[in-house]
C-alpha cells in the first residue's frame, strides 16, 4: 500500500495553536497564522529575523526567558517547557493599553540526518481563560469552606491545597462545629471528582453535616443523616467522610467514618493512634440505607488530633500504610509545635515534591 503524500507546509499553516520554526541560532524559519496574529506581525516581518530583533523594552524580559528555553533545547536536544508565563498583549486598537494574558510555551528539537538539532519547533498556548476559570472556581470553593473561627476553647489550624497538576478545584472539605456542653465536632470529607460540580456537591454536604451534628446523638447518627441527604444529590455517591465528636468533660473522642482515611491521635507520650475502629462504606455505596457504627478513644490534655483527606497520604504506586507511617512520623517529630506551625510542617513533610497531585484538606487541633 502506497502511503499518501502529505503537504506538511499546509499542515503547519493549519495548526490551531501558535507555532514557529527556528534555527538553533534562534532565527525564524517559518511561522503559522496563529502566531502571526498573537505577535501582530506578518510572515515577511518574522521569517529571517532574530527572536529579539526590533522588540520593545516591555517585551524583552519575557522574551529573554523564551530565548533561554530555546537555547536549552538547542544545546541539550531535549524538550523544554515554560508553564504559566504572564505576558500582556497590547490592544491593537488602543496603543499603550495591554491586556493580561497567560501562556504555556513548549519547544521540541527537530533532528537532522546527522543526529544534531536542525530546527526548534516552538509552540505557544494561550491559557488565560483556563487561569481565570480556575481563579473563579477557587474563590467559590474558598467561599464554601468555613473561615476558621473560635470553636470550643482549644486552638486549631486548617489547610486546603488544590492539586498542582489539575487547574481546577475538587470536593475536599473540612468543618468545625460547636456542640452542646464542652464539646465540638470536627469533620473532613472528599467528594469524588473535580471541578465546579464537585465543589457544589461539597458545599451542600458540608452544610448538611454542619447542621446535623449539633442535634445528633453521636457521629454515627450524624453520618446516617448525611447519607440520607446524599442520596438526593447527583454526584454525592461514594463521598468519603470522617467525623469526630470531642468531649473534654470525659476526655474522649467518639468517631465514625464513611470510607475515609482514619483520623490520627497523637498522645502526649509521642505515640500515634489511628482511629480506624468505626469505618463503614462511603456515602451512597450501599444499595440500601443502613445504620452506621462509631467507636471511642480516650485522650489526655495536650494531645493532638489530625483529620485529613487522602491527598495528604496517598501516592501513586505506594501502599497506603506507607503514607500513614509517614504521617505518624511527622506528627511525632513536631508534637510540641502549635497547631498552625504543625499544620505547615505536615504539609511540607507529606506533600510530594512539586506539590500535591491530589487536593488536600487538613485540620489539626490541640486537645
Amino acid at each position: 500500500m502506497t502511503e499518501p503524500e502529505v503537504d506538511y507546509a499546509a499542515v503547519f499553516r493549519a495548526l490551531p495553536g501558535a507555532v514557529a520554526l527556528l534555527t538553533p541560532q534562534l532565527i525564524f524559519v517559518d511561522v503559522n497564522p496563529e502566531l502571526m496574529r498573537i505577535v501582530g506581525r506578518t510572515r515577511e516581518q518574522l521569517v529571517g529575523s532574530f527572536l529579539l530583533e526590533d522588540r520593545s523594552a516591555n517585551d524583552r524580559p519575557f522574551l529573554l526567558k523564551v530565548l533561554a528555553s530555546l537555547r536549552r533545547v538547542a544545546d541539550t536536544g531535549e524538550r523544554d517547557t515554560l508553564a504559566l508565563q504572564r505576558f500582556d498583549l497590547e490592544d491593537p486598537g488602543q496603543p499603550g493599553v495591554r491586556h493580561e494574558r497567560y501562556w504555556n510555551l513548549t519547544t521540541i528539537p527537530v533532528f537532522g540526518p546527522d543526529g544534531r538539532v536542525a530546527l526548534l519547533l516552538h509552540r505557544v498556548e494561550d491559557v488565560t481563560e483556563l487561569i481565570r476559570a480556575r481563579e473563579v472556581a477557587l474563590t467559590l470553593q474558598e467561599a464554601m469552606l468555613p473561615a476558621l473561627r473560635p470553636v470550643g476553647r482549644h486552638p486549631a489550624a486548617v489547610r486546603y491545597r488544590p492539586a498542582a497538576e489539575a487547574l481546577n478545584v475538587a470536593g475536599d472539605w473540612y468543618d468545625l462545629v460547636d456542640l452542646p456542653g464542652d464539646r465540638i465536632a470536627v469533620a473532613v470529607g472528599d467528594v469524588v471528582g473535580h471541578g465546579l460540580s464537585a465543589a457544589g456537591v461539597m458545599g451542600q454536604l458540608r452544610s448538611a453535616l454542619s447542621a446535623a451534628s449539633p442535634v445528633a446523638e453521636g457521629p454515627a447518627r450524624a453520618l446516617e443523616t448525611l447519607g440520607l441527604y446524599a442520596r438526593t444529590i447527583d454526584g454525592a455517591e461514594n463521598t468519603t467522610v470522617a467525623t469526630t465528636f470531642i468531649d473534654w468533660d470525659t476526655h474522649t473522642i467518639t468517631y465514625s467514618s464513611a470510607g475515609h482515611p482514619p483520623p490520627a491521635l497523637l498522645q502526649r507520650d509521642g505515640t500515634v493512634e489511628f482511629l480506624d475502629q468505626a469505618t463503614d462504606p462511603p456515602l451512597g455505596a450501599r444499595p440500601q440505607h443502613a445504620p452506621r457504627i462509631q467507636a471511642a478513644a480516650a485522650f489526655r490534655e495536650d494531645a493532638v488530633l489530625a483529620l485529613y483527606t487522602d491527598g495528604l497520604i496517598e501516592r501513586r504506586r505506594e501502599d497506603i500504610d506507607t503514607g500513614l507511617a509517614r504521617l505518624a512520623d511527622s506528627l511525632a517529630r513536631h508534637q510540641t509545635d502549635d497547631p498552625e506551625t504543625l499544620a505547615d510542617a505536615m504539609l511540607t513533610d507529606l506533600l510530594p515534591p512539586g506539590d500535591a497531585t491530589d487536593d488536600t484538606a487538613l485540620v489539626v487541633m490541640r486537645l
